[in-house]
């Protein structure tokens, strides 16, 4: 079996080696396309990795009972009401009048 194996890699070498050099040329957009698998290949890695990793840190927690938010300190949520409205709200007929006197004024230069 040794044999054969050896025999095996010795052709494939064999093989690589009577490869001519105009075969070897490689185009500038098919390294940039490689380079750019590479770099896909590297960020879908850390992704799996990062989710993995959380996930396997949520689990160890949950059978070693520790809880990561028992020092911190939770705010209360707080809402402000404001009772008083601004004068604009308070009187919206008063907020119309400037766009009526303005449209009385285009109809008076046009006539």
């Amino acid at each position: 079996m040794k044999a054969i194996r050896t025999a095996f890699y010795t052709l494939c070498f064999a093989v690589l080696l009577m490869v001519p050099a105009f075969a070897s040329y490689v185009d500038p957009s098919v390294t940039t396309f490689a380079i750019q698998a590479v770099v896909g290949v590297v960020v879908v890695a850390g992704a799996v990795i990062g989710v993995v990793w959380r996930r396997a840190k949520k689990k160890a927690m949950e059978v070693l009972h520790i809880d990561e938010n028992a020092g911190k300190e939770v705010e209360d949520d707080l809402v402000v009401f404001d009772e008083t409205k601004p004068e604009a709200e308070a009187a919206p007929e008063e907020a119309a009048v400037p766009e009526v006197a303005a449209e009385a004024e285009k109809a008076e230069v046009t006539e």
